[in-house]
């Protein structure tokens, strides 16, 4: 005996709509998708797509400047002097205080509200406390005051600002689980000084 397959038409499954009868949310960001590259001028849409072309910046002579290399030149940071004196008086202070896994981190031109990250370890947070009262003491001498101070009742993380100059003390633990070395790997390091180190 044998068997026949019969080969019927696919049925057809139902299109699912939304209980508002609009097109599903895949199909409308699709749509929205294309209709604002529709909109978009040309060289707006290459520079989107990362097709557009590189613009030589003229300078005077009339030839085109070379684009600057990257260094870890710290004569090419855009940070005030100012600044770098605040985040070096931060970083001896501290270190006076025994503060553990010091960076100053040069992050003028990368963000606006800061030239110098300065990041430090307490071992405890009476330690991060401490650090913190000595850090703001050294700097009221020299007749430099913190804008603002966060963290300090619990210690595990004290924020300090100096305008140019903001200070994360952290507890080990924190200061982990917020790895900002790793998120301004590339920012430049500035040497602790010498004699303190």
């Amino acid at each position: 005996m044998s068997v026949v397959l019969a080969t019927t038409k696919k049925e057809e499954r139902p299109k699912l709509k939304s209980s508002h009868g609009a097109a599903p949310p895949a199909k409308k960001a699709a749509q929205a998708k294309k209709k604002a590259k529709a909109v978009l001028p040309a060289r707006a849409r290459e520079a989107a797509e990362g097709r557009a072309p590189k613009r030589e910046k003229i300078v005077a002579g009339g030839e085109a400047a070379k684009p600057k290399k990257k260094s870890d030149d710290l004569s090419e940071s855009i940070a005030s002097e100012d600044a770098r004196r605040t985040a070096i008086a931060i970083a001896m202070a501290a270190l006076d205080k025994k503060a553990v896994g010091l960076e100053i981190l040069d992050v003028a031109g990368r963000v606006d509200y800061a030239d110098f990250l300065v990041l430090m370890s307490g071992r405890s947070d009476r330690h991060t406390a401490s650090l913190a009262a000595s850090i703001e003491e050294a700097l009221r001498k020299k007749g430099v005051r913190a804008l603002s101070v966060e963290g300090l009742p619990h210690a595990n993380w004290v924020l300090m600002d100096f305008g140019d100059v903001v200070v994360h003390v952290f507890q080990d633990d924190v200061r982990s689980s917020y790895d900002l070395e790793g998120l301004w790997m590339d920012a430049q390091r500035l040497p602790l000084p010498a004699d303190r180190a």
